[in-house]
């Protein structure tokens, strides 16, 4: 069977992302490990679990669409998808940065500490998690995985019901004072 080369350079640019989330992971546990070494204190552990393995399955399932249902690169829309994964990577990684040693993948509030208010959190407070959302419907159509778009941001969007009041619950006070008014996902007042 003669795979053709947007199932090639696709199938390849999933692996990149996978790779990303290693790194991602391994810059995870370094800063948990730090914030609970100087007291974190770490909430919302049982979703955790469940985010893990639709993130794990995530390009796994973009890849089987894809190769199994035999789906065509769609053109300028697959560019398109392609410019807002990675505007997405970007967005991710800005966060990341903007963070430090505070970002890591799980809830975990190191007491006594202010709240992050630069970088992207001075347009909204969850840009990672907007970056998510933009990633698990853009990443799919790349390659016109439609099914995988839809089934993965529906999955996403309820972690994210479950995730976010977690965290927001977490981080407190300081934390709603600090973004009172400010959207969690829109930029420039969009309220959500």
């Amino acid at each position: 069977m003669v795979v053709p080369a947007s199932v090639q350079l696709y199938l390849a640019f999933l692996g990149l992302i996978i790779c990303e989330r290693g790194v991602e992971l391994y810059v995870s546990r370094r800063n948990a490990r730090t914030a609970l070494l100087a007291g974190g204190i770490e909430s919302g552990r049982s979703a955790y679990a469940v985010m893990v393995v639709v993130h794990a399955l995530f390009p796994l399932a973009c890849a089987a669409e894809v190769v199994v249902l035999g789906r065509l690169f769609p053109g300028a829309f697959g560019f398109g998808a392609l410019a807002l994964a990675l505007g997405a990577q970007a967005l991710r990684w800005w966060a990341v940065a903007t963070l430090g040693e505070r970002w890591n993948t799980r809830v975990i509030v190191v007491p006594g500490t202010a709240p992050v208010t630069g970088g992207p959190y001075r347009f909204l407070r969850h840009p990672n998690y907007l970056a998510v959302i933009v990633e698990m419907l853009a990443v799919p159509l790349v390659h016109g995985a439609w099914i995988t778009a839809l089934v993965f941001s529906a999955l996403n969007a309820a972690l994210l019901a479950i995730r976010i009041p977690a965290e927001e619950r977490a981080l407190g006070q300081p934390y709603a004072a600090a973004f009172q008014g400010c959207s969690r996902f829109f930029p420039g007042g969009l309220h959500d």
